[in-house]
């Protein structure tokens, strides 16, 4: 059962090879094509014969008649216990995940008014999120007022930007989220330095929220 795709390709040249579905399979009356090219479930190639025969051996043999190649002419089938061979394909592709990393997104969260110092305590630990390859979203709270003072904001990043270049390179250039200033950042260094960096966040168009103006009484109705 596991040959099922070696035994298949050997009957294909290499443009129908590219047709074959990983996705979706025909099964038994499902299969459409009058006439099919058949391999019984011990890889024999029994032929080009008609669907309805090709089920009837299925069925003989308590098996299930199987599309692996639809776009073949004419469609590939195999002979197989259909159930065995999804639940094989599943543990394969749970297999193949496993050798995944699955990519976080670490948050970096600073004020306005945070000294420098204690960001750039801060970016050490940033540092170690990057060298194990995750992402870095660096966001500036904003609170009240603050928000019409963007500049601070673009000057925080700018800064975070510079300081990483060595280490992160700017995925999402500065954006507003919100009453939040955002960039994102991935890991690999910024090609052109420093000063690449530096441009890219300035280079970015923020416009700054409007600060809601206090509601007011209306005035009483004369007569």
């Amino acid at each position: 059962m596991c040959y099922i795709y070696d035994t298949v390709w050997r009957l294909l040249d290499s443009r129908k090879r590219s047709l074959i579905s990983d996705e979706h399979f025909r099964i038994n009356q499902q299969i459409r094509a009058k006439e099919i090219r058949v391999i019984d479930d011990a890889g024999k190639q029994v032929g080009v014969i008609p669907t309805h025969e090709a089920l009837r051996l299925a069925q003989d043999r308590n098996l299930d008649l199987v599309e692996v190649a639809p776009n073949a002419q004419p469609p590939v089938c195999r002979i197989i216990d259909f159930g065995k061979f999804m639940y094989e394909r599943t543990k394969k592709e749970r297999e193949a995940k496993k050798g995944q990393k699955a990519i976080e997104i670490k948050e970096l969260r600073i004020r306005p008014k945070t000294n420098w110092y204690h960001t750039s305590f801060k970016l050490k630990r940033v540092r170690e999120f990057l060298k194990a390859g995750n992402k870095i979203r660096v966001r500036v709270l904003f609170r009240a007022r603050e928000i019409t003072h963007l500049a601070i904001g673009r000057e925080i990043l700018e800064k975070v930007a510079v300081e990483l270049a060595d280490e992160a390179n700017i995925e999402q250039a500065p954006l507003m989220d919100g009453k939040s200033l955002v960039k994102i950042g991935r890991p690999g260094p910024t090609k052109g330095g420093p000063e690449a960096a530096r441009a890219v966040v300035r280079g970015a168009r923020v416009a700054a929220a409007r600060p809601q103006e206090p509601a007011t009484a209306a005035p009483p109705l004369t007569r």
